[in-house]
């Protein structure tokens, strides 16, 4: 809840008193100040220590706190924000972040306000995976199975909630049907890689394939120097197509890893759950990461608040590949975020030629409609075929399903009750 008062001695200006985690809080409703990164690192740990849901949950919460309580921005400047972090590969929720710190504090405090958001999460799952390895508690333990049953519910939820917004006609549903029998009829790393060019470049043939455009105008402003942004972005494709080239020599090194997981990062399109497929394709149809620890890595980054990308942290610690440990986790955390706050300097002072551009824009709907079959491809293998080994575990997945869908149960209590059923009957 937040009041707004003029008092004496503030100079008649309006201040909002904001009630947050049981701490009262007064600031200027309409500063614009530059604040530290010392200073973004403590919003932003607080928000991810404390962000339970999932990338939208984290948007709607990132609104709630800084348009409303804290006026940091506009609603219009905040929309223009999200659609920005949408319109770009990467994961939304941490770009949106990432915006607002550069907003407050430029690239120094970008890195601030990931570096806050990202901790907490990225320290569980490291811990997850390395309590996992160390004590066994993979092999042959029942409570992976309830895991893995609750997983295909929540990537079905997932599934059924982008297919509604990302296909919803005949052409979008077709390229995602396409996206699908690339995925499972060429079950190569690359694959999913070749379903998002091709899409991409049928997006560019048919613009008209993302409807009518918006014709209202971007509203966000953030000063971002040209130079900056042209460095940021051919950073990004210098990584992107350099790293497969240099990692050739020592594939199962740092550098391997770091490739694995870059590439998984610059190609994730319409929200986080997309990152299974293509982190799959990487990790476990080489045989660098079991199924069932990526399946319990998966499960746990739903669980533990914060971004869902910090499943990085759990797969760069066992990944067959790489330094392993602690460094492997830093490492590959680092890499499968680089990918987004490279975009975010790289593409705002484009945004707003970028969303009036008719191919542009064909182009990402067409990409964002051929993820939704990559990601029923996942939902089928490994997904279903892993997590569905008997009736048991069908009825536990439908449960679950119910339980979030129904009963709107959140996904951090679905998946443990799962994981505990799944011990006891499983």
């Amino acid at each position: 809840m937040a009041v707004k008062v003029r008092g004496e001695g503030t100079g008649n200006k309006c201040y909002s008193y904001a009630c947050h985690e049981s701490v009262l809080i007064m600031e200027p409703m309409s500063d614009t100040a530059r604040l530290g990164p010392f200073a973004l690192f403590s919003i932003f740990f607080k928000l991810g220590c404390t962000s339970f849901g999932g990338p939208v949950a984290h948007i709607a919460i990132f609104r709630t706190i800084f348009v409303e309580r804290k006026a940091w921005l506009s609603d219009r400047d905040y929309a223009d924000l999200v659609a920005l972090s949408q319109f770009l590969p990467g994961p939304a929720s941490s770009q949106v972040g990432m915006g607002l710190g550069l907003m407050r504090g430029g690239v120094a405090g970008m890195a601030a306000a990931w570096f806050g958001f990202t901790l907490p999460s990225a320290i569980l799952m490291a811990a997850f995976a390395l309590g996992m390895n160390e004590l066994g508690l993979l092999e042959g333990a029942s409570w992976v199975a309830g895991v893995k049953a609750a997983v295909v519910a929540v990537v079905a939820q997932a599934l059924f909630g982008m297919a509604r917004s990302l296909t919803p006609d005949a052409p979008r549903a077709t390229l995602a049907l396409g996206g699908l029998a690339v995925a499972l009829l060429a079950p190569v790393a690359w694959a999913q890689i070749l379903a998002i060019a091709l899409a991409g470049l049928i997006g560019l043939a048919v613009p008209t394939i993302a409807g009518p455009r918006d014709d209202t105008a971007s509203a966000l402003k953030i000063d971002v120097p040209r130079w900056l942004s042209v460095t940021c972005l051919v950073t990004f494709f210098l990584l992107l197509f350099g790293l497969p080239v240099l990692s050739a020599t020592a594939p199962e090194g740092a550098l391997g890893l770091f490739d694995a997981f870059y590439r998984a990062g610059a190609l994730v399109f319409g929200g986080g759950h997309v990152v299974l497929p293509l982190l799959q394709g990487e990790l476990v149809e080489p045989g660098l990461v079991s199924r069932d620890a990526f399946l319990a890595g998966y499960g746990g980054a739903q669980v533990v608040p914060g971004p869902m990308f910090s499943i990085a942290s759990h797969l760069g610690a066992i990944a067959d590949i790489g330094p392993g440990g602690i460094p492997g986790a830093v490492l590959a955390t680092i890499a499968i975020f680089l990918p987004g706050a490279l975009l975010i300097v790289g593409g705002l002072p484009f945004w707003a030629g970028l969303t009036g551009n008719p191919r542009a824009r064909g182009a990402v709907t067409a990409v964002s409609a051929a993820v939704v079959g990559l990601l029923a491809a996942a939902l089928y293998d490994p997904v279903f075929i892993e997590g569905i080994q008997d009736a048991p575990a069908l009825v536990l997945a439908a449960a679950a399903l119910i339980a979030m869908t129904k009963w709107k149960a959140p996904v951090w209590i679905v998946i443990p009750a799962a994981g505990l059923i799944g011990a006891l009957v499983l």
